[in-house]
């Protein structure tokens, strides 16, 4: 039986669970709650010593990483369904994809996140309570992380990630001009971890992804929310919620 540790529908635990309701495989789902820091505590870290989500639980094999959580399924549980290309270029296209978007779209997308949302977890903790939540995060990078979103990010590491985000949608948008998907002719991971980001970001970054500016990433987005595994997922598994934890 497969279990996904997990937050909700969005961003990197968006990607295995797309992947696993479009793939159609049984899973058992466990939604950690962020507001909770349940990732940080003691018996999640049994399963990820990271203490990040998403976590796979594959008959007491764990794998971590959302990207290769969703290359490892079509791996180990191949179904009707293939969400890589056959042909060896068009997926070491696909991976171009996927590799980008952990190591450049994701990262700007996820600082200002960070600073709008995530930071309000822990605002309203006294110092001490705060450092008290610091020693349970294990990776020290993480720790920093959460200080700047208490405090607030600078005003030019934001500019800067805003730029990066603009070169990010652009660039979506150029790619789509002339194809429905990212990578070969078909729907791919490449798309369903570009989507896990892009997804909402003519809400959140509504100048920088509209009508106007960004027609084809838009026209893909909708694409993708209009699958039925897509229409599933979100009907079926809630959002996360960033406000802090109500005692009780």
């Amino acid at each position: 039986m497969l279990t996904l540790y997990s937050f909700g529908p969005g961003a990197n635990s968006l990607k295995p669970l797309l992947t696993l309701y479009e793939k159609g495989l049984a899973f058992e789902h466990r939604r950690l709650e962020p507001a909770k820091f349940e990732h940080h505590s003691h018996w999640f870290k049994a399963i990820n010593p990271r203490g990040q989500v998403p976590a796979l639980d594959d008959g007491g094999r764990i794998v971590t990483e959302s990207t290769v959580i969703c290359e490892y399924l079509e791996d180990a549980h191949p179904t009707a369904l293939s969400l890589r290309p056959d042909d060896p270029w068009e997926r070491a296209e696909m991976r171009v994809w996927t590799k980008w978007v952990d190591e450049y779209f994701c990262w700007c997308v996820s600082t200002v996140g960070w600073h709008r949302h995530i930071g309000n977890m822990v605002k309203h903790l006294s110092d001490a309570e705060f450092e008290e939540k610091l020693k349970a995060i294990p990776i020290p990078e993480q720790q920093v992380k959460w200080r700047r979103a208490r405090e607030g990010f600078p005003q030019d590491i934001l500019d800067e990630e805003m730029r990066k985000i603009g070169v990010s949608v652009r660039r979506l948008d150029e790619r789509l001009a002339d194809r429905e998907w990212l990578a070969g002719g078909a729907y791919s991971l490449a798309d369903i971890c570009n989507f896990a980001i892009a997804n909402g970001m003519e809400k959140g970054f509504p100048e920088l992804v509209n009508e106007s500016d960004t027609p084809h990433l838009l026209r893909w987005i909708q694409r993708i929310n209009d699958r039925p595994a897509a229409k599933a997922m979100f009907a079926q598994v809630p959002r996360e919620r960033f406000e802090p934890a109500r005692a009780g």
